[in-house]
């Protein structure tokens, strides 16, 4: 194997790691912004409880994107660039959605006469991107038509397909799962036992979610019924799913929000397997595919963001295990 191939294959896994420690780390505080109003009851104390549980580690959560974002355009440039196009208003309205989740929490510790309204307006940043990742992450496993320049040639309405649907509704529900078990961990008293009784019901919404995403995958994606390292991930899935659903009943939150990490991680690992090589597929013809062949930088540029993602990666890591350190243990 040359070196180039070597380097192309290692930043397709890098890649995904840095968007599955995205989806596990932001996840949490995603999902406690799409059920702020059920948990709070509209309460602002309990809101401000939500709020310090989250603060000191939401924006440093986000970090994750950005780099994967930015490694994904150094790394893969065409794939990016027909992404980031051809996704261009599905993109914008996530964008819009962490802005506004980022604005709504600062002034909500800042206005003291309109913290109603900042709730309200994080509960809208914050469901719209939940939806929407998965929604994006579908439509590239399933694939969206592409023409011979790596060029999306569908439309806004082309991406609102049964198999990315379910996805973006999978990934909305394991989002959810992520903030219940972080709530449960971060706080006690009412919100603690209203996370409890509603990460119950969450579940099984996760389990309905993951089958029915399952069948449409057999349908929509070639290859995907015989793929054993998905078909392993998926198990890896499930068993971390039913072991959450054990932890919770038994009261041990810290153990139940690592098994929802796993579980979500695991996701990820049926879409690596289902995708390898592919970061981009082409529905209308395989051969115009994406992949990360014939989409990467030079082998002097992987080679040198290789070693700077070595060097800044064990940073990034030890600064977020620090933080939350921290700030463990229970917000009163």
């Amino acid at each position: 194997m040359e070196t180039l191939e070597i380097l192309q294959i290692t930043w397709f896994i890098l890649i995904g790691i840095l968007f599955a420690g995205y989806a596990v780390l932001d996840g949490f505080d995603l999902g406690i912004g799409s059920l702020l109003p059920i948990l709070t009851k509209n309460d602002e104390k309990k809101v401000s409880v939500l709020f310090r549980s989250i603060g000191p580690v939401w924006d440093g959560n986000e970090v994750w994107l950005i780099t994967a974002g930015g490694a994904l355009f150094a790394a893969f440039p065409h794939a990016y660039a027909t992404v980031f196009s051809g996704f261009y208003l599905a993109l914008m309205l996530v964008l819009f959605g962490l802005i506004l989740r980022a604005v709504s929490i600062e002034f909500f510790t800042l206005e003291t006469e309109n913290k109603g309204i900042w709730a309200k307006t994080f509960f809208i940043g914050s469901i719209i991107p939940s939806i929407l990742f998965g929604v994006a992450l579908g439509n590239v496993i399933m694939g969206v038509p592409l023409d011979a320049s790596m060029e999306f040639t569908g439309n806004f309405f082309t991406l609102l397909r049964p198999f990315p649907l379910a996805t973006g509704l999978l990934g909305f529900t394991a989002i959810l799962m992520q903030g219940l078990t972080y709530t449960m961990l971060k706080t006690e008293g009412e919100i603690h036992d209203t996370a409890k009784v509603l990460a119950g019901k969450v579940w099984y919404g996760y389990i309905v979610m993951f089958l029915f995403a399952a069948v449409l995958s057999f349908i929509s994606v070639t290859g995907s019924a015989c793929n054993i390292i998905a078909w392993v991930a998926a198990a890896l899935s499930l068993g971390s799913l039913f072991a959450a659903k054990m932890l919770i009943g038994k009261g041990e939150e810290f153990k139940a929000f690592l098994a929802s990490s796993l579980a979500f991680i695991s996701l990820w690992g049926i879409a690596g397997a289902l995708q390898y090589p592919v970061l981009v597929r082409a529905i209308n013809d395989p051969a115009l595919s994406i992949t990360a062949f014939n989409a990467s930088s030079s082998q002097l540029t992987l080679s040198v963001m290789l070693g700077i993602a070595l060097a800044g990666m064990p940073v990034v890591i030890g600064y977020s295990i620090y933080v939350y350190r921290v700030y463990r243990g229970k917000v009163k």
